[in-house]
């Protein structure tokens, strides 16, 4: 925890939203552990699983499909034909709770809650210029979803029918550009509350696409939940001592 907190400094040292170490697994082709930027440990992070896979595929730890073992549970990840775009099968999600309401700023706001291997609060909005530091916050330490607390989605539909979502990380504790579950339990609700269609096209705060499939079934149960989205390579190098300072 501490090696990540070091490290996913910004403006200090490397940067980042969290930390990956890959890991050998005898239920998947590898394993991983992963650190948020304040050094806690996350149960799945979609983007993290695709950055994840683009590695292992490079590093030659696995071929163009492959499985990844998670705090929660396998996950399937393939590599497509763009190769800097990657798939991954969601965890399934459970948890579902409509009809809930949270008090923001004085007025109150309808939301959901679903887990996608990450709790994630939904909260559909009218603005995109929402405090999402502020309302994320609040959110996240609310009673509703102790112990754990909640990453929280501000979530608007988009004239062309796509979904724009800013997200309150946990373990970040700030907006970041993009969260690959909050992504997948924004469509999930869009499919629910407003009646979209899968796949569902989720822009992130950074601007990225991502591609969200899914099977509705009543229960309400999500089934064959699919992400798909770019992993970038950077760049490589070595981190120095000095980094850790």
């Amino acid at each position: 925890p501490e090696l990540a907190r070091k490290i996913c400094r910004r403006m200090f040292s490397v940067g980042a939203d969290g930390l990956i170490f890959i890991e050998n697994s005898s239920k998947a082709d590898f394993g991983w552990k992963f650190y948020n930027a304040d050094g806690s440990v996350a149960e799945m992070c979609g983007n993290g699983a695709r950055c994840a896979a683009r590695f292992a595929y490079r590093h030659n730890i696995a071929g163009r499909t492959m499985s990844i073992e998670t705090l929660a549970g396998v996950v399937e990840a393939e590599i497509c034909e763009e190769n800097q775009h990657v798939r991954v099968k969601m965890p399934p999600p459970f948890d579902f709770r409509l009809d809930l309401s949270l008090s923001l700023d004085d007025e109150e706001y309808p939301a959901t809650f679903v887990n996608t291997g990450v709790p994630q609060a939904v909260i559909f909005v009218t603005a995109d210029e929402v405090p999402v530091k502020k309302w994320g916050r609040k959110v996240r330490f609310d009673e509703l979803f102790e112990p754990q607390g909640t990453n929280v989605n501000f979530v608007r539909i988009l004239a062309d029918g796509r979904l724009k979502v800013r997200t309150y990380e946990r373990g970040v504790e700030d907006e970041t550009m993009a969260c690959g579950t909050g992504a997948v339990a924004s469509a999930l609700y869009g499919a629910m509350l407003k009646n979209m269609d899968s796949p569902v096209e989720v822009v992130t705060s950074g601007g990225e696409v991502l591609t969200v499939f899914f099977d509705l079934r009543d229960g309400p149960v999500a089934e064959n939940v699919f992400m798909q989205g770019p992993a970038r390579l950077i760049c490589s190098g070595s981190l120095t001592a000095e980094a850790l300072l």
